[in-house]
Parts: C-alpha cells; structure tokens; sequence
C-alpha cells in the first residue's frame, strides 16, 4: 500500500498559546497554523484578541503558555528585532512611518534588516559602491515598481496621504524580504478605492513574491476576497478555522458577531 506523502510542515504554528494581562485572560489556548503560501485572514469582535495574537507572533509578548514554532523551529521567547531577523515583518494599525524622511528612505529603513554589516543608513548613498549595496538598491527599486510609488519616492512620508502612507508601510515591510508578513488591519481607515488597491497589492504580493501573509481585518467583503483561510476569535479563544465560506455561514461565527457593527 502507498503511503501519501507528509505533508510540508506549517510555516508557523502556534500551539496552545494563552496571554495574559493581569487577571485578563487575552488568549486562551489558541492554536492556529499558518501554511507557506497562504493568506490567512483573522477575524472577531473587538477585544477578541486579534492583536494580541499577531504581537506574540512577532515577539511584542511572550505568550504565559504554549509555543511558537517557525520554520519548524521553537521561537516562543525570541525578542522583536530575533523575530524579525527570522524573516517576519509586520505593519501596525497606526502608521508607524518616520514622518519627515522620504519614502525611498523608509523603505531603506526596512531594508536594512537584510544588510549584512553595521554600515549606516548614508553609507548606500555615498559609500563605496559594493555589490551588495547595489543588490539592495535594486530590490527597493522592485518594491518601488511593484507598489506603484515611483511619483513620490522623494516626497516625506508625513506629506501623503493616508491610503498612500499605509502602502508605503506595505513597502518598507516587504523590502526586508519577509518570509511570514503580518499586517495588522491594513485597509482601516480607507475609502473603497484605497481598500481595492491595497487587496490587489496583498494578492500580488503573495502571488508574485511567495509571501505568507496573515492579517487582521474587519471588513467581511475583503477578507472573502483575499483570504484563503479565515480564522476566528472570541473573547480570546479561538471559535472558527477554514475557507471563508464555510466560516461565513458558521452558526458560532454568525453569534458572535450579533449586535457587533461593522463597517
């Protein structure tokens, strides 16, 4: 008899994890696993702990049972800067640009994760030019094309507008070459033109650079068009985990959604 292949571990996978603050119980034995090349969306009321789940994925907690492992690797109690080294960025609700430097230079930012040495910021534009420098350039100036931001690459990120500022997030995120790119709701506070923007560019990015993405996101039309899974959480715990139509018809998800707006 032929035995089926095994099938390739997860990329992440997050194992009985719970959070607490003080006497809040923040997450209560979740688990969830994230497969290479998935976009998985996680939904839930507010307060459920969306957040909280992508802060100990990407080392802001450390989870106070459970574990983490990436890559097949345990990585519960690894630092920020550890994580991402790994190979996992993330953008944040509120934009977390530097205001006065250029778009281009933000980007750089990001990209300095992936430089191997501790030359400064200023050495890409008036150091010697190495090769690996070049290398660098050459990426950001993909993510550049690839975003569509080529017009404003000079202008302070403070300067643009919102729907902009948060795609330049996206970029500086992805110019460190992340394997897992966890983005904490990115259409919020968006009109319907920037939303359809942004769920192109998600798609496209994981279509064209293989990334894993994980996101958090309110709006039920988007997570139906961009998400391959949808996991949901309640109240800390997790209460749904499949393909966004089946999840959209499950009678616990429709309850704990009673009485919640939604935009």
């Amino acid at each position: 008899s032929m035995s089926a292949p095994a099938p390739a571990a997860p990329l992440l996978e997050v194992r009985e994890v719970s959070v607490r603050f003080g006497a809040l119980l923040a997450l209560d034995r979740v688990s969830v696993e994230i497969g290479r090349g998935e976009v998985l969306a996680i939904i839930g009321p507010n307060g459920a702990g969306k957040t909280t789940l992508l802060n100990v994925i990407s080392g802001f907690y450390h989870p106070s049972q459970g574990s983490i492992r990436f890559e097949g690797r345990d990585r519960t109690r690894l630092s920020p800067p550890d994580v991402a080294a790994l190979g996992i960025a993330r953008t944040f609700q509120n934009v977390a640009l530097f205001k006065g430097m250029s778009v281009l230079d933000n980007i750089m930012t990001g990209r300095l994760l992936k430089m191997r040495g501790s030359f400064l910021l200023e050495a890409l534009y008036w150091g010697p030019a190495r090769r690996q420098e070049l290398r660098h350039r050459a990426f950001v100036e993909r993510i550049i094309d690839f975003l569509e931001i080529q017009a404003i690459r000079k202008t302070p990120a403070g300067r643009l507008p919102y729907g902009l500022q948060k795609r330049v997030e996206l970029a500086r995120a992805l110019a460190a070459e992340p394997a897992l790119l966890l983005l904490d709701e990115p259409m919020a506070g968006m009109n319907v033109e920037e939303k359809e923007d942004m769920c192109r560019f998600i798609l496209d990015v994981n279509s064209e650079f293989g990334t894993t993405i994980a996101l958090i996101e309110h709006d039920m039309g988007v997570v139906m068009d961009i998400s391959d899974r949808v996991v949901v959480l309640d109240y800390g715990q997790k209460i749904a985990d499949g393909p966004p139509e089946q999840v959209r018809k499950d009678p616990t998800v429709l309850d704990a959604y009673l009485g919640v707006s939604h935009d």
